[in-house]
């Protein structure tokens, strides 16, 4: 109960800069209808009731199963079995995410059903499954993590040249939403199981990091290839109006329980099916360890239903009033600070971020401190969605403009970044882009996209997320930089290489 405590406090002091923000903007820029700022409040309440229950679920079930799963995998030292093991378990891993969900889903709404959220799901979960198996076979082979990322960045360059602008943002926007808060913990664990069998502690170490990276290449990839194969060049997108209804507060909640309860029933079903599969042939743990996973899966289960209808009944249609309100003011210096403002503390809240930098300060035995990375991350993401904002206000730039150099500079300081900082970096890319900025700050820059005259909903909207996975990458390595500067003069260089 102490441990569920905890998780609240800290919970709390995450979601509530945000809240205040939005009442903050009620009152001077945005004024929000009053049913509307009911069911933000309410929205909130429910996003940190139904967090700190996910993070505690994570923590005794979903690691647990990433864990043995892993050693299981790496113990049959059979390297066909490391790569089917790896196309299941990230095949369903990510079929089942919900944050690839929701992106899909707001996909097939602006582009009025042109790209299915089936379409979209499925071919991003193969891509994701074939990744997956391949960096499990990287730990297996201690192929160094840099020179892989390189060469999956090349190959993306390439794919780009021949991508449409729409599918060039979809693609990396999917890349994101991918390493949510289901997949994050279960890719995490499932890359520590496998290391952990290793001799060497520092290769187990850095190996621990760099699966979740190299899995959302995958999403990248598959969808490139499907856009290039498919002939789909030009698709036009536009972004629904719906009235608020003046009276129904608790309506929109009721109506999205059902829903969502059913999209997390779906999402925990294969894991909990593969973990029976493993328990019944390999694992034989004792029935009170089975008991205390089974709980923990039912908490996962609680804590993100309450979590994404929070998210997608009470921040949602807010995040788009907000973004439209303040886009159609005459400064339109007010939408780029407030973008990097609600960047900046929406990180706070994402489920996988709090199980990444958990798992960073645990692997590195406190060398690298949780709130290090955090207010990293928040600057990155902060920078991030206040640049995406710009690429609305100025119809000149365009999303590679950002992606090209950026990138570029990211897969350079690998070269010279402590290699346990490239690892955490590129896991950080992807763990920033979840259910809060999939729903909350996407619907804030599509709101500002449909406000400001002459911007697209379908491409100046959805390549924000692209954005958030990408500024991470490089504000993290530049922290290892500091790191390992600090430790060349405490003569303590050999721990962060």
């Amino acid at each position: 109960m102490g441990v569920l405590i905890s998780k609240l406090k800290e919970v709390l002091s995450a979601v509530l800069p945000i809240t205040v923000i939005v009442l903050l903007l009620n009152f001077t820029l945005s004024p929000l209808d009053s049913s509307l700022l009911f069911r933000f409040i309410l929205g909130a309440v429910l996003i940190i009731i139904g967090l700190a229950i996910f993070l505690f679920g994570v923590d005794i079930g979903i690691t647990p199963i990433g864990q043995s799963m892993g050693k299981t995998i790496a113990k049959s030292n059979r390297i066909w079995i490391v790569v089917v093991a790896g196309l299941f378990l990230g095949f369903f891993i990510s079929i089942a995410e919900p944050d690839l969900h929701i992106l899909a889903g707001q996909i097939e709404s602006v582009t009025s059903g042109q790209i299915t959220k089936v379409s979209i799901v499925a071919i991003v979960s193969i891509g994701i499954a074939a990744l997956v198996s391949f960096g499990l076979v990287r730990i297996v082979y201690n192929i160094p993590l840099y020179k892989i990322l390189l060469v999956l960045y090349l190959i993306i360059f390439v794919l780009a040249i021949f991508t449409s602008p729409e599918f060039l943002a979809i693609s990396f926007d999917a890349s994101g939403a991918t390493t949510g808060a289901l997949t994050v913990p279960f890719i995490l664990a499932l890359a520590l199981g496998v290391s952990l069998l290793k001799k060497d502690s520092k290769a187990s170490e850095k190996d621990s990091f760099g699966l979740v990276a190299i899995a959302s290449t995958g999403a990248i990839i598959s969808v490139m290839i499907m856009n290039i194969f498919s002939k789909t060049d030009k698709i036009t997108g536009s972004l629904e109006h719906h009235e608020v209804d003046s009276v129904s507060i608790i309506g929109p909640f009721l109506q999205k329980i059902p829903i969502l309860a059913g999209e997390v029933a779906l999402a925990l079903l294969p894991i909990i099916i593969i973990f029976f599969v493993f328990q019944k042939i390999s694992f034989k743990m004792s029935r009170r360890s089975v008991r205390k996973i089974l709980i923990g899966l039912v908490f996962t289960f609680v804590g993100l239903v309450l979590f994404l209808v929070g998210v997608n009944a009470g921040f949602m249609d807010v995040g788009t009033t907000v973004g439209y309100n303040i886009a159609i003011l005459d400064n339109k210096a007010y939408v780029v600070i407030v973008a990097f403002v609600l960047g900046f503390v929406t990180i706070l809240a994402e489920p996988a971020v709090h199980v990444l930098t958990n798992q960073i300060e645990d692997v590195t035995s406190g060398y690298v401190k949780r709130k290090v990375v955090m207010t990293t991350l928040s600057i990155g993401v902060g920078l991030a969605v206040a640049l995406s904002m710009l690429r609305i206000l100025i119809p000149e730039l365009q999303l590679w403009h950002y992606l090209l150099p950026g990138y570029m500079i990211a897969l350079a300081m690998t070269y010279i970044a402590p290699k346990l900082f490239v690892g955490i970096a590129f896991d950080s890319g992807g763990v920033a882009s979840g259910p809060m900025t999939a729903t909350f700050i996407l619907a804030f820059v599509q709101g500002a996209a449909e406000a400001i005259e002459g911007a697209n909903v379908l491409i100046d909207g959805f390549g924000m997320i692209a954005m958030v996975a990408l500024t991470p990458i490089i504000a993290l390595q530049v922290v290892g930089l500091v790191f390992k500067l600090k430790s060349k003069r405490g003569g303590l260089e050999r721990d962060v290489e």
